[in-house]
Parts: C-alpha cells; structure tokens; sequence
C-alpha cells in the first residue's frame, strides 16, 4: 500500500535526517505545490528531511491535479467517509517514511494545506503514538464529534502540539473554520494555537510560512538563532 504513493522531497541540509516533514497538498493540487516550502525552512530545520506525495486520487474536477478524497459540496458527510477512506494509505506511506529514515513519531510532523489540513488533523490525532507537531494551513477539523477517536499521544501523555493558520479573506474555506475547529479541539482536551492572517485568502502568506516554520522547529527542539 505504501508504494501508492510518492512525490517530490528534499533531503537534509546537514546530510543526516533527524526529523521528517510530510507536506500533505491541498484538493487539485499534487506534492509539487508544498515541496518548495521545505526549501525555505531549511534554514531553520537543517536535519530535516521533506516529502510532499501526490494523493491517491486523480482529482474530479481537475485532469491534472490529485485529490486525498473527493469533494462535492453536496453531501454533508463526504468529508468524513473521506478522510476515513483515505487513512490507511497515507498511515502506510508515514510508517515507511519513518522506517527509511529511522526515526519514530517524536520526529515527524504534518503540514497540510486545506484537504491536506484535513487529512493531517484526522491521520495525526489517530496514530499509535503523536507526531511532534500538526501544522495546518486554510482548512478545518472533520468530524469534530468523533474526537474521542483522537488518542495519539506523546511519551510523556500528552497530545501532539498543533497549529492552525488561516487567512480571513478565504473564501473557499472561510477562516470561521479556524475558531470551530479551536474550539472542538479545546473541548476534547487537545490544546490548539492559532495565528489569523490579515488580508491572505485561500493561501499562505510569508508571515504565515514563518510562523509555521518556527513552530515546527520548536516543536522538533530545534534552537533557532534570535
């Protein structure tokens, strides 16, 4: 199952990966529209290798693109029958990833873009043990109401630290989407960070990539010149 999927990476700066950032891209897109971002966060992460795979499906809407699930907008539980769906392969793909690089769960974080967010917050909240971080670009937390499934934890007990970005111009997935999905995760006992930018659509902003960025490298223990 893990073979299913691929996508561009970049190896580690330092030559040596002691941590692994998967890119989960957005509905429409492939693993080429994130892979670039590891480039500029090379510098903060330079033992970190990045990965971007293409998602299992061709896209519906686009011939060129790929999708983790379909989207019709029509059917209120599409979301949910997708992000379950599309669990096993994406769980198969992390699992052989780490394998490769020797390195366990404590190592890995999941970045996503909008159908990526979902896919990381559903996948990341779920795996047998938490990821060091989830950082989640434009997009929202699916099926709030089965977070009692979210058991992932760290050595220590405690869930993987998450942070969710979001510009409050989108309109695609309107950024009220950040604060219910805040919100759902404080109610389950996850805690979530947040940072809303101003004027940034359905996008990432350099600010945005920054604060990510940073976030991922304390997450990971990584000092980070002031």
């Amino acid at each position: 199952m893990a073979d299913l999927l691929n996508g561009p990476r970049i190896e580690p700066k330092s030559g040596q990966a002691k941590q692994l950032v998967v890119f989960l891209h957005g509905y429409g897109a492939d693993g080429n529209d994130l892979i670039e971002i590891g480039r500029q966060w090379r510098a903060l992460l330079p033992d970190a290798a990045f990965v971007s795979p293409h998602a299992p499906e061709p896209c519906g809407l686009s011939s060129m693109g790929r999708q983790w699930f379909a989207l019709t907008m029509r059917d209120p539980d599409e979301r949910w029958r997708g992000v379950v769906k599309a669990r096993p392969i994406l769980d198969a793909f992390l699992d052989a990833e780490l394998a490769k690089y020797g390195l366990d769960e404590s190592r890995l974080a999941l970045v996503g873009f909008s159908q990526g967010t979902m896919m990381a917050l559903h996948v990341g909240l779920r795996r047998k043990r938490a990821p060091a971080a989830i950082l989640g670009y434009s997009g929202v937390l699916v099926g709030p109401e089965q977070l009692s499934e979210a058991t992932a934890k760290d050595a220590s007990g405690a869930p993987p630290p998450i942070l969710l970005i979001h510009g409050d111009q989108d309109q695609l997935i309107p950024f009220d989407a950040l604060f219910e999905s805040g919100e759902a995760l404080a109610k389950a006992n996850i805690p979530c960070q947040w940072h809303l930018s101003l004027g940034i659509a359905h996008g990432i902003d350099h600010a945005g990539l920054r604060h990510g960025g940073l976030f991922l490298a304390k997450s990971f223990g990584v000092k980070v010149a002031a």
